[in-house]
């Protein structure tokens, strides 16, 4: 492992460089799903693996502290080749070393990485367990930009262009904003929205710093749909390198008897084109046989644009502390039961 050399990365030019020439990356290991953990009080590294003096891997990693323990986390990424097994081994080998140092009891990596026999192989190989729980979107929805906006409009299901066509002819308005304030009204809405649909909703500094620093780079938008001045509903598009990604969305009950939800994402899905971005994520959807999961209904909205479904390997855990590790194994198998996730 002597010829990989490891150093923190504290240019953002230089971070950036590197992920936006990976089209696999997506914003979870961009510099500013790292400013924004800082902004939340956590602690993060910035590691870059060099080879010769090249770079040739980044890890952006958070250390999360949680009630049931303190762990480390891995959203997306490394982004490394996972066929060069010294750079694997390095790899794992900072993991270690992060997560000792900020004592935390285990570390939690979803990787960019299909759901294959080699990625569940690997992990496993390398001492990795499969997760109580998800850390981010592992089953989702993802659509090829390239065709043109008629084609794309052809290719959707023949009820998503029926509603497309029937919000416009209705009149409904869409708008986007990058000002943070406006992040207070969809966080109210995203309150209303978990009770109807039954989960926790994250907190306002989650969602206000979240969009404060991508909005500020001019990757974010809040897209809002009214009509006749009555708001409908909302979604947080995320605009990061190859991909734009409809991170999180809320409505009305007004909302649901009018499909601007639809027209959110037919406008969303034209900036991300007129960006030239290669892929649309509608993010986590519901596998089609999960009848009764509560958010099978929106899984169908999402698949109607006519995204094609890509897994990623389920969430690994590497154990540093098996006390504090089954501790918090257990709070989580019961709040996935409770919560019926």
């Amino acid at each position: 492992m002597a010829s990989i050399e490891i150093k923190n990365i504290d240019s953002k030019e230089v971070w950036e460089n590197f992920l936006t020439s990976h089209p696999e990356a997506n914003f979870l290991q961009s510099w500013y799903w790292g400013e924004f953990h800082k902004n939340l009080g956590s602690k993060i590294y910035r590691t870059g693996f060099y080879n010769h003096g090249s770079l040739v891997g980044v890890m952006l990693s958070v250390v999360e502290d949680a009630k049931r323990g303190r762990y480390l986390t891995v959203p997306a990424g490394p982004i490394i080749d996972w066929r060069n097994h010294d750079l694997v081994n390095n790899f794992v080998e900072q993991l270690k070393r992060q997560a000792q140092q900020a004592n935390c009891a285990f570390v939690r990596v979803r990787p960019q990485l299909e759901a294959t026999d080699f990625s569940k192989k690997l992990f496993g190989d390398l001492g990795f367990i499969s997760a109580p729980i998800h850390l981010h979107a592992e089953l989702t929805s993802q659509l090829n930009l390239s065709p043109t906006e008629d084609q794309l409009l052809a290719n959707m299901r023949k009820a998503t262009r029926y509603e497309i066509k029937k919000g416009i002819n209705q009149g409904i308005v869409v708008s986007s904003t990058a000002d943070p304030n406006a992040i207070q009204a969809f966080y109210d809405l995203q309150l209303l929205t978990s009770e109807r649909q039954k989960f926790v909703p994250f907190s306002y500094k989650f969602f206000f710093e979240q969009f404060n620093v991508f909005a500020a780079a001019g990757k974010a938008l809040l897209y809002s749909a009214t009509l006749d001045g009555k708001l409908l509903a909302q979604g947080f598009i995320i605009f990061y390198g190859s991909e734009a990604a409809y991170h999180y969305g809320a409505s009305t009950d007004e909302g649901r008897k009018h499909p601007g939800a639809y027209l959110i994402q037919w406008e969303a899905i034209k900036e991300a084109k007129r960006r030239g971005m290669q892929r649309y994520n509608f993010w986590g959807v519901t596998r089609e046989d999960q009848k009764t999961h509560r958010f099978y209904k929106l899984s169908i909205f999402k698949r109607g644009f006519d995204g094609k479904d890509l897994e990623y390997l389920h969430a690994q855990d590497l154990v540093i502390n098996r006390v504090k590790y089954l501790l918090n194994w257990a709070v989580e198998n019961i709040r996935k039961r409770v919560r019926h996730v």
